[in-house]
């Protein structure tokens, strides 16, 4: 087994030699990068897009099926699939034929589309709840859902769990640091202590559940089936199930956020543990990319909201924007949900990711590695860590940016592109047999590059 030393020893050096090599293959991108940096900062539209640590963006003009072609006419097979946005692959047919189909009978209107009544059923069949919402992102989403739940409970506080992670949501932007609840030291410019609405506590850990809502003051659990934000941690048997019950016996609502999860199964997690939530919120894939959400509820749920709108002065609720649920949106979420979201989709894309799975863990074992991975249907991840996950602070001790970088850059520069943080993989119906196999190839390569003496050159 190598050293963790001589690990890092290595990756440091693969870094910069890839670093150069990255330079040397993309003339265009790096061109285009002082252009982009007169009026964006760092020359990206968001500055997560630089997380990449390369040394100037990416520019890339097509993504198409499972496959990204960059300015300098590089391709790479794509298992980042913008971080689950493009879950079903880069703009599916039946997709782009809607939102193309819809933009020449309008944008948005602030008035529901004829395709609001046929996403509804879709929406049911699919996840089992009756009642719907839409807005433009999976943060909104969530939202909601904060602001509903404490309405209808008169309760003030959320349960998220450690390492959790929920879109740009101020009140779930908490951590759990010495057995006390506490504001993400990361955040910027937050004047409020979200510590003080909020209880955060360790994934699988059913009596710390227990103890947090015995207090009476939570309003709602919100919570991804298992961790996906940070190093992968997935659910213990018997932790949902507990879950469940634990929040009936103390009065609080409980939320699934299926945005990443949805990978799972059809249905996600929820259709196919058979779970019952009060909530369930899906974002980014739902609509193929286009920027859409949904949260769905229960009957009993939605009697509760009419109460509560039914009480309260006339104004604005704080839920939802003049962009929510748009004609080109319900386009998009019909088509996905439609014709891309199928039962052969996911065959085909479990397939692929167990095929995956079994072949990183040979790369493991071969190479005597203390690593392991981790899959959620679609979702493949590859941990530096030698069992599986527990909580949030085990993730964060698993997480290695540095042997993360040199696997990604290594990677990259040779037409696979992973995340650009842990080590997320995704299979889309548009992933085939063979990139795969590249990326199984590529990453054994990637392996020897930081284990063995003789360095892999691009």
């Amino acid at each position: 087994m190598t050293d963790h030393e001589s690990l890092h020893r290595r990756a440091h050096w693969l870094i910069e030699t890839e670093l150069a090599a990255y330079a040397a293959a993309r003339p265009n991108s790096e061109k285009l990068a002082p252009l982009s940096r007169r009026h964006f900062p760092g020359g990206v539209p968001l500055h997560w897009m630089l997380d990449w640590e390369t040394p100037f963006p990416l520019s890339i003009v097509s993504a198409q099926g499972a496959t990204i072609e960059d300015a300098d006419g590089n391709r790479y097979i794509d298992f980042c699939l913008g971080d689950s946005g493009a879950l079903f692959g880069h703009s599916p047919p039946a997709i782009a034929q809607a939102i193309a189909d819809q933009a020449q009978r309008g944008l948005t209107a602030m008035l529901p589309s004829v395709d609001v009544a046929p996403v509804g059923e879709l929406l049911f069949e699919r996840f089992g709840l009756p009642f719907w919402q839409v807005t433009a992102t999976a943060s909104d989403a969530n939202r909601g859902v904060i602001r509903w739940a404490r309405a209808i409970t008169g309760r003030p506080k959320i349960l998220v769990f450690d390492g959790g992670y929920h879109g740009q949501v101020d009140d779930t932007f908490v951590s759990l640091r010495d057995g006390q609840t506490v504001t993400r030291e990361s955040l910027v410019g937050q004047v409020q202590d979200t510590a003080l609405h909020a209880v955060c506590v360790p994934f699988n850990d059913l009596g710390a559940v227990e103890a947090a809502l015995a207090s009476g003051d939570v309003a709602l659990i919100l919570t991804e089936p298992a961790l996906t934000n940070t190093a992968m941690v997935l659910p213990e048997p018997g932790f949902l199930d507990g879950l469940f019950a634990l929040a009936r016996r103390h009065g609080a609502l409980l939320c699934l956020d299926e945005t990443h999860t949805i990978s799972t199964a059809l249905g996600g997690h929820t259709g196919s543990a058979r779970l019952k939530p009060d909530f369930f919120v899906l974002g980014k894939p739902v609509a193929g990319g286009l920027p859409a959400a949904v949260y769905g509820f229960t009957a009993e749920v939605e009697a509760a909201m009419q109460a509560v709108l039914d009480a309260k002065p006339a104004g604005y609720s704080g839920i939802g924007t003049t962009l929510s649920g748009n004609l080109l949106a319900m386009a998009a979420i019909r088509a996905c949900l439609g014709h891309v979201m199928t039962e052969a989709a996911y065959a085909h894309m479990l397939g692929l990711a167990e095929r995956l799975a079994e072949g990183l863990e040979i790369l493991i074992a071969t190479r005597n590695l203390p690593w392991s991975v981790a899959r959620l249907g679609a979702r493949v991840e590859l941990i530096f860590w030698p069992r599986p996950l527990r909580d949030g602070a085990e993730a964060r001790r698993a997480i290695d940016h540095v042997l993360e970088r040199a696997i990604h850059l290594f990677l990259l520069n040779r037409g696979v592109l992973l995340t650009p943080f842990h080590n997320m993989m995704l299979i889309s119906p548009m992933t085939s047999e063979h990139d795969v196999q590249t990326l199984i190839h590529r990453m054994g390569d990637a392996f020897d590059a930081i284990t063995d003496d003789s360095m892999v050159a691009p």
